[in-house]
């Protein structure tokens, strides 16, 4: 079937991208879902910083790719083999399919799945191959962003690769979800385990970022402090309930520590930041993604002389099947406002004008509406 994507044509792009112009939207072929995988309608798409990294060259991705990995969509055909999804379903996207069966998938989410590693890093569903190709009979395959390609009117993935959630969502609310909110919330419930009375404290505010500051602020366990280099990001977690706000450079001058600290603005600084700033006993989780040559500088002796730990958590350490139900049932409850996560509505015409913003550390989410194209 012919559909409409946002296709990356070059790594390592030089901003400002509505100069260099690396995302072309145009007509494309889409293969019908097979065994094991159903055809989306896409909805909605948010614009996530691992969108940028593979534009920007951070993330090192095979090219041509149909970018996109965040995103809400409705079912439209299944293949054969699948499951508790039938057509008219809403879904969610998500970005690490899980096999269930290798010795990763038995860590209750702690290790990311070593099968759906190996396909996203090959540009592949599950299973191998693409199912994206270019208009045109001398061109080649278009590669899938793991496991999704969700900048794009329809998307063929893997049944794994969703998760179904209720007509009531919307589906701005919703894709954050799959991404933002699982890996940010997260970062908190599942690898950080907060007891009550700890503080928690997050570095760097970005989409993940805010989520796992809302998700903090829900929970109540004790304070909740934001922490960026950016005064409007600190207005905002004010706003959101965050107790208290410091810029990097003030947690380092006043010796701001807390029990639980979560890094998620993918930086060495702010990994250092986040480690120099968990307190005695404390845990440091890191879910953001650096540069794959990026090098943090922090002294190794704390870790045994104040009994601290240092996490790393990919995807949250979450099992999405089950975690985002929890999610989407704590957003019908007024206790995670996800649509506080969304920043501005835009078009997929405007996609690298949306690498932009976000590279300027102007936006949480942006979020692609596609009823709206």
């Amino acid at each position: 079937m012919k559909i409409r994507g946002a296709v990356l044509t070059t790594s390592d792009a030089q901003a400002p991208f509505t100069e260099s112009r690396p995302l072309e939207v145009r007509e494309l072929e889409l293969d019908p879902p097979q065994e094991g995988e159903v055809l989306l309608r896409m909805t909605a798409a948010g614009v996530c910083h691992s969108d940028l990294s593979v534009v920007d060259g951070n993330r090192p991705r095979p090219v041509p790719m149909l970018l996109g990995h965040e995103g809400a969509g409705v079912v439209e055909e299944v293949g054969e083999g699948v499951t508790g999804l039938e057509p008219g379903d809403r879904v969610v996207t998500v970005f690490l399919p899980r096999c269930g069966e290798c010795k990763n998938c038995r860590t209750d989410g702690k290790l990311p799945c070593s099968r759906g590693l190996e396909s996203n890093n090959a540009g592949f569903l599950p299973g191998g191959g693409a199912k994206i190709r270019i208009h045109d009979p001398n061109d080649g395959d278009i590669y899938h962003h793991i496991g999704v390609s969700a900048f794009a009117t329809h998307a063929v993935v893997n049944q794994a690769s969703v998760v179904k959630v209720g007509s009531d969502l919307p589906p701005e609310a919703a894709a954050p979800l799959g991404c933002a909110v699982l890996t940010g919330g997260g970062a908190v419930i599942n690898a950080g385990e907060p007891e009550d009375g700890d503080s928690i404290m997050v570095v760097g505010l970005g989409g993940v970022g805010i989520a796992a500051l809302m998700t903090a602020i829900g929970l109540k366990k004790g304070k909740v402090i934001g922490v960026d280099a950016n005064p409007d990001k600190l207005v905002r977690a004010r706003e959101l309930g965050a107790d208290v706000t410091y810029s990097p450079q003030e947690v380092q001058d006043q010796g701001v520590k807390a029990d639980l600290v979560v890094e998620a603005a993918g930086h060495p600084r702010a990994f250092e930041t986040a480690f120099n700033a968990t307190a005695l006993g404390g845990r440091t989780v890191t879910v953001g993604l650096p540069h794959p040559q990026a090098e943090s500088v922090i002294h190794p002796l704390l870790l045994t002389s104040e009994a601290r730990t240092v996490v790393g958590s990919y995807l949250g350490s979450a099992v999405p099947s089950r975690d985002i139900p929890k999610y989407e049932d704590l957003w019908r409850k007024g206790e995670l406002p996800v649509d506080e996560l969304i920043s501005d509505r835009i078009r997929l015409d405007d996609i690298n004008e949306a690498m932009d913003t976000l590279a300027e550390g102007k936006a949480v989410r942006q979020i692609i509406l596609f009823d709206e194209d």
